[in-house]
């Protein structure tokens, strides 16, 4: 059974009945890319989706300034008390700010293909400055091309690539068009935005879910992100890129599971 909440400016959607649950996408996508994976939680969980302000149904509703703090501040209302909030990709950086500015409103965060700053550094692995830039150029004159390609980029490696980006594909595009400016912004937020010295403040029961073939958030940064927390568990799925919960979605499911069963 789903929900569907239009009373406020900004749209959400609730699925399912159990632990509150709240659900933020990443880059360029919205909260159809987890149209898939629901089903895998919807008879344990309650879970809430959301379209980050400026893409999907909230395409037209965007903060004055745009970055991680302000797109915490906008959502945060919107989120169910004792919620889990978990975060993909940028969604992860938003959730990682959530779980800064209000320890005792949430139960757990969790993060998937996330990390506390995306963009590589000379002591920090990451999305190369090129890679980004190639992506704000080609921005300007397609969208829908420069969406494959972070698809395809997120989606390499794993087994299942083609049916993943397929999947992905087939049900964002379900959802309104982003905002041009949302979508600019969200990439300024993954070149800029750096949380390393905030996240050793998060007082809640924390996971952390990477995959080891993703070459977005790199295996060799997940040791210095847990130094950064040392008290978030991580698991790292041996065969899974940027999006576990497409290519993998039971295995994901089981590990959220369990860790809202003995860690929330």
């Amino acid at each position: 059974m789903k929900d569907l909440h239009t009373n406020a400016p900004l749209v959400t959607r609730t699925y399912g009945t159990g632990k509150d649950l709240f659900l933020l996408h990443g880059w360029g996508m919205n909260s159809g890319a987890f149209t898939s994976f629901i089903p895998y939680l919807h008879n344990s969980f309650r879970i809430t989706t959301i379209d980050l302000p400026g893409f999907g149904e909230n395409a037209e509703h965007l903060p004055s300034s745009y970055n991680v703090d302000s797109l915490a501040r906008m959502i945060a209302p919107y989120i169910p008390p004792q919620s889990i909030v978990l975060g993909w990709s940028l969604g992860g950086l938003v959730a990682q700010k959530l779980a800064i500015q209000a320890q005792t409103k949430y139960a757990g965060l969790v993060t998937i293909a996330s990390t506390p700053r995306f963009f590589e550094g000379a002591d920090w692995p990451g999305i190369s400055a090129n890679l980004l830039a190639t992506f704000k150029t080609q921005l300007d004159t397609d969208y829908k091309k420069t969406l494959e390609r972070f698809l395809a980029i997120q989606a390499m490696g794993s087994n299942t690539a083609r049916q993943d980006i397929k999947t992905i594909r087939q049900h964002i595009t379900q959802y309104p068009r982003p905002s041009q400016r949302a979508l600019k912004e969200g990439l300024q937020i993954l070149s800029t935005e750096d949380l390393r010295s905030e996240i050793s403040q998060i007082a809640l029961p924390t996971l952390r879910v990477f995959g080891r073939l993703d070459s977005l958030v790199p295996t060799s940064g997940i040791e210095r992100i847990g130094e950064l927390q040392p008290q978030a568990e991580t698991i790292v799925l041996p065969h899974a890129s940027h999006a576990p919960f497409i290519s993998h979605p039971q295995h994901t499911a089981d590990i959220l599971l369990r860790f809202a069963t003995d860690s929330v």
